[in-house]
């Protein structure tokens, strides 16, 4: 059975992430982990150990915006990390689902489409909430295509990652390409919405407790920028930096912009950007 506490498992990360050293307090000796246990975390929010326990645990599920800030102190989240946290209490209720049963948005926009077309020769693609790939430039044809990510009809970023082999290959780092993968998944109501729901079922056959398990300790807060490697069978491993944009809430998807993280990537891309150009690919859904 897969936890549905979102936010026990956001702040037991948290927590887990913070050392006493940047709280100001000592390690001491019998520390077993590096992170803060319950009762320091009580005390910097002045609560008692019992609440935050009960919390963790899921039995209770909306604390004010009173203890929801002191938490956020004590845990020395972000803007992004609070505003998340906030989320969170109003998602308590899996009975509320925002976006009804609407399904996943799959037509372009074309001002997006004109978009794509303009950030010729780089990578970058445009997938939906169920991170199915709904279109993308040349650039990024000639970066993910030979590794298989776009050979099916229907190209999905997550089934690519949990049940292609080849991904495994093509991501160096796969474990932390897939914990983000889930991240992203479950940034929204997540099984609450019903097409969600089908694709995790799916995905929970397929790919069994290497997707399960993550579901259950990965929390909902995927990093909308960063560094990852990718193995391209043509120019080597790659260094690749991505800046995630979020389009409007009725679009719900979001482009990816792919750019070298290092001068020897750069060198590769532009061997890659060398064949004649492309236009844009649409996925037909």
């Amino acid at each position: 059975m897969v936890s549905d506490n979102e936010l026990g498992l956001f702040l037991r990360v948290r927590r887990e992430a913070v050392t006493p050293a940047e709280v100001g307090l000592p390690a001491g000796p019998r520390r077993r982990a590096t992170g803060l246990r319950r009762s320091e975390v009580a005390a910097l929010a002045g609560v008692s150990v019992e609440y935050v326990t009960r919390l963790e645990q899921g039995r209770d599920r909306r604390p004010s915006p009173q203890v929801l800030s002191a938490l956020a102190d004590a845990l020395r989240l972000t803007v992004g990390e609070r505003a998340h946290l906030y989320d969170l209490t109003k998602a308590a209720d899996p009975s509320f689902n925002c976006r009804g049963d609407a399904s996943p948005a799959r037509t372009v926009r074309p001002t997006v489409r004109a978009m794509l077309d303009r950030l010729e020769p780089t990578p970058a693609v445009l997938l939906n909430r169920l991170n199915d790939i709904l279109a993308y430039t040349a650039g990024y044809e000639r970066l993910l295509g030979p590794v298989g990510l776009l050979d099916a009809a229907t190209p999905n970023h997550a089934r690519f990652i949990f049940t292609d082999e080849r991904a495994r290959t093509a991501y160096p780092d796969w474990d932390q390409v897939a914990n983000e993968e889930v991240a992203a998944l479950k940034q929204g109501p997540f099984r609450a919405d019903p097409h969600m729901a089908n694709l995790a079922d799916e995905l929970t056959v397929a790919a069994g407790e290497a997707f399960t398990r993550r579901v259950d300790a990965v929390p909902a807060l995927a990093r909308s920028s960063g560094v990852f490697r990718l193995a391209h069978p043509e120019v080597g491993t790659l260094r690749l930096a991505y800046e995630t944009l979020d389009l409007p809430a009725d679009d719900a998807q979001r482009l990816i912009v792919h750019l070298p993280a290092d001068a020897a990537t750069s060198a590769a891309l532009d061997r890659l950007n060398t064949h004649p150009p492309q236009p844009l690919r649409l996925v037909v859904g």
